[in-house]
């Protein structure tokens, strides 16, 4: 086999496309499993690989140091002969030929490929969403903007009540911030809760302050034309602020896996083996939408854990075992004020018929629980602590519990 481009007599390497979090310990994975190939690791940022998670939480509080975020040490990528391409972008994927284009026209062959591409904040489509002080929270770089923009901001706006739109409101009351959050919905996070648990949320940021406008609609953000001063509702209504921070979801970018001709379908559809439609070419990370073997279906998961986790099969699939299968229940976390949390499982909105606490969600100290005929689908620890292992045995063992036992402090969930 040819190798890398311009380099004659070289197997070729594997490829990784996305230096992110996923690429990273994908790339950590490979080495782990004896492979001793090349691998080619591209990334747009220039930034080495760094985790996420802190740009909305202790990183952007001030409590995390920068050099905490980063997936490795800067010299591990030698030391693991990882060639690490940062500031690259590709352009291009041909599966046929097996090889990758970047847009300074360079081309890498590839033996197999993957793709932790990630996903790209939405933007806000409304006249004046352009202007300077119209915030973003994806790479680094915007939480440091965002963290600029609290140190001299009086007035925070921000749209979107989503996890993103709540860390940060939590994060901007805390630097003493005045902050007004705008949401579609009737709740903060309705969509992924559901109401029976999106209340405690509601009234979490109220009793710090937050000014929560449900069921709003943004017409334009005011400004001059050059800087933002505020957002109009639909209704008329002027929301003054000094910055508004925009948290409206992500999009899986798919845009190269689509031109290549890979099956996309809400992210990279893949296998359990995250195999997309061509054998050569793999996805993992919030990019993927991989069949789920216990929950017999497609699902894409926008959180940290998947890109941590998801890239060991991955690694193992690239090498060719056929018993690499994710299965993995998802897991996420959140802090917000002195409220901590996990939560494992997975819901389909409106897909349960049931919502089990265990504790009183009043005093943020509680498990809930999401059934549907009986079984737990989902559960979240809310300030309760070391329960995700016995909640993800009652997810994974399918079978059906009593609610009443569930909801009793004194009966072990192991017991269940």
């Amino acid at each position: 086999m040819s190798g890398l481009s311009g380099t004659e007599g070289r197997e070729r390497p594997i490829v990784i496309v996305g230096a992110s979090l996923g690429g990273a310990k994908a790339a950590e994975a490979l080495r782990a499993a004896g492979y001793e190939g090349g691998i080619v690791l591209i990334g747009e940022e220039h930034e080495r690989p760094y985790e996420r998670p802190p740009l909305s939480k202790g990183y952007l509080l001030g409590t995390e140091p920068r050099e905490k975020i980063y997936v490795h040490p800067p010299q591990w990528y030698a030391e693991q002969n990882v060639t690490l391409r940062l500031g690259t972008a590709v352009s291009a994927i041909d599966p046929a030929a097996r090889t990758v284009t970047l847009t300074d026209d360079g081309r890498i062959e590839y033996a197999k490929l993957l793709l932790t591409t990630g996903s790209v904040p939405r933007r806000l489509p409304v006249p004046g969403a352009d202007q300077d002080g119209v915030l973003y929270l994806r790479r680094v770089e915007d939480s440091d903007r965002i963290k600029e923009a609290l140190k001299s901001a009086s007035r925070l706006a921000v749209i979107g009540a989503g996890w993103i739109g709540l860390e940060v409101a939590a994060a901007a009351r805390t630097a003493g911030v005045e902050v007004t959050v705008l949401e579609a919905a009737e709740l903060p996070l309705l969509r992924v809760l559901g109401r029976e648990v999106s209340q405690v949320f509601a009234d979490l940021h109220r009793d710090h302050g937050v000014d929560l406008r449900f069921g709003v609609q943004v017409a334009e953000l005011t400004g001059d034309g050059r800087t933002v001063s505020g957002v109009r509702l639909a209704d008329g209504t002027v929301v003054d602020a000094d910055a508004v921070v925009v948290g409206i979801g992500i999009s899986p970018a798919t845009a190269l896996a689509e031109a290549a001709g890979l099956e996309v379908d809400n992210g990279i559809r893949t296998d359990e083996h995250l195999r997309t439609s061509d054998p050569d070419v793999y996805a993992a990370g919030d990019v993927a939408n991989a069949y789920h073997p216990l929950f017999a279906t497609h699902i894409r998961v926008e959180h940290w854990a998947n890109a941590l986790n998801q890239p060991q099969t991955a690694a193992r699939a690239l090498l060719g075992q056929p018993d690499a299968v994710y299965d993995r229940v998802p897991y996420f976390f959140s802090d917000q004020y002195d409220l901590g949390l996990e939560y494992v499982g997975y819901v389909a909105p409106g897909g349960y018929d049931q919502v089990v606490f265990r504790g009183d969600p009043a005093t943020r100290e509680f498990i809930a629980f999401w059934l549907s005929g009986g079984r737990v689908l989902a559960g979240m620890n809310v300030n309760v602590w070391d329960v995700v292992d016995p909640i993800r045995q009652l997810i994974t063992s399918q079978r059906a519990v009593d609610p009443a036992r569930l909801a009793d402090p004194s009966v072990p969930l192991t017991d269940l």
